[in-house]
């Protein structure tokens, strides 16, 4: 399984950016994940969809302003990035996950990893 990462770059503050994650080598049945790591600081969670798109998961920092979304005849997921802040700047991972033992938030249980785009938002 591959995850190819696109989207990403540099924006003002308040702007927008979209992020693609394209699976390639699965069947498709796979839950899928944004992740997030600062520089100097640990990857955290951001949003997370499920196979069947339904219950979507946020954290706190971008509930109200991120969309995650996917489109499974594209095996593709999207992380739509609204009202962006400074403090949003990182580099963005997205994750999928076989069905068994997932749990949304944590990454351990992500079985296969993008290599990750960087997001920068200056004021």
């Amino acid at each position: 399984v591959q995850l190819v990462q696109s989207g990403g770059g540099s924006v003002q503050v308040g702007g927008s950016l979209r992020l693609s994650c394209a699976v390639s080598g699965s069947s498709g049945r796979l839950h899928i994940g944004w992740f997030r790591q600062a520089p100097g600081k640990e990857r955290v969670f951001i949003s997370a969809i499920t196979v069947i798109s339904e219950p979507q998961y946020y954290s706190d920092s971008v509930r109200g302003r991120f969309t995650i979304s996917r489109d499974n005849a594209k095996n593709t997921a999207y992380l739509e990035m609204n009202s962006l802040k400074p403090e949003d700047t990182a580099r963005y991972y997205c994750a999928a996950a076989t069905l068994g033992g997932w749990r949304a938030s944590d990454p351990q249980t992500y079985d296969y990893w993008s290599q990750g785009t960087k997001v920068t938002v200056s004021s």
